[in-house]
């Protein structure tokens, strides 16, 4: 049974994934009140604390009230859009993001991502999938079950004056300030640390990441993660390349990249 068309719990039986699961609170922002009913039962029945919001004056609302570990955002609402949401919300936070679009909506998915979505999901979506997505960014933003660095045994990578901390997921830029990076962006940018001054095509980006990716891994994906992450790395026109598209080919890492102490 799937999700989106409306169709009720068939007592489907609820998998539970210990203290992770028990600790996390998901905010679902959607104005269909059986539809968000619906995804908050099934949630709830996964172990998570849920609240339900019907648009964004009361997704602010319950932001500022408690702490919310992920938020699952539908495109269309009442007022403000959930991509003006998205936007707004990355401004301020860094929480995880799960868009919630209409299927085949491919325009709406590629501009969540650009606005700092972590992922999306389209409509309708089957419940194991909903909860595989769920607990696959929570452990991202959290730092658990990831995998380790090829050849490294510390905590950090540094290339080009930039210092990535794996156990912390943080990237520090040359002055020491820490820039917030997105599942997606981390995830990708590990990539690259991975296989520096190698020139690696979109599908290999995609093989690469795949195990741990923080968004649902497409070749345009890819683009606006690397966009994303040329930003940030390379905030200025005067800022030294970090990231080069290689015409026809890929992308390269261009630094090389070192084990930090």
């Amino acid at each position: 049974m799937a999700i989106g068309t409306v169709e009720r719990d068939t007592g489907m039986e609820a998998g539970r994934s210990g203290a992770l699961e028990a600790e996390a609170h998901i905010l679902v922002v959607e104005d269909d009140g059986e539809m968000r009913t619906l995804i908050a039962k099934f949630l709830r029945q996964n172990g998570f604390r849920v609240t339900g919001a019907r648009d964004g004056r009361e997704m602010w609302e319950t932001l500022a009230g408690s702490p919310v570990d992920l938020v699952l955002l539908d495109v269309m609402l009442p007022g403000q859009s959930g991509l003006d949401l998205c936007r707004a919300l990355r401004a301020k936070s860094g929480v995880p993001i799960i868009m919630v679009t209409a299927r085949g909506e491919e325009t709406d998915r590629v501009l969540g991502l650009e606005l700092g979505a972590d992922d999306y999901i389209p409509k309708p979506f089957g419940r194991a999938e909903l909860l595989a997505r769920v607990r696959a960014l929570l452990r991202r933003s959290r730092g658990e079950a990831g995998q380790p660095v090829a050849g490294a045994t510390g905590d950090g990578l540094v290339f080009g004056g930039w210092s990535l901390d794996t156990r912390r997921r943080e990237l520090a830029a040359p002055d020491g300030t820490v820039i917030d990076l997105s599942g997606g962006e981390y995830d990708l940018l590990l990539a690259f640390c991975e296989h520096p001054q190698r020139v690696l095509s979109r599908e290999q980006l995609l093989d690469l990441a795949r195990n741990r990716m923080a968004f649902s891994g497409t070749e345009r994906a890819v683009d606006v993660m690397v966009s994303r992450l040329r930003r940030k790395l390379e905030p200025t026109e005067d800022s030294p390349t970090i990231i080069k598209t290689i015409r026809g080919a890929g992308y390269m890492l261009v630094p090389a990249v070192k084990r930090g102490a």
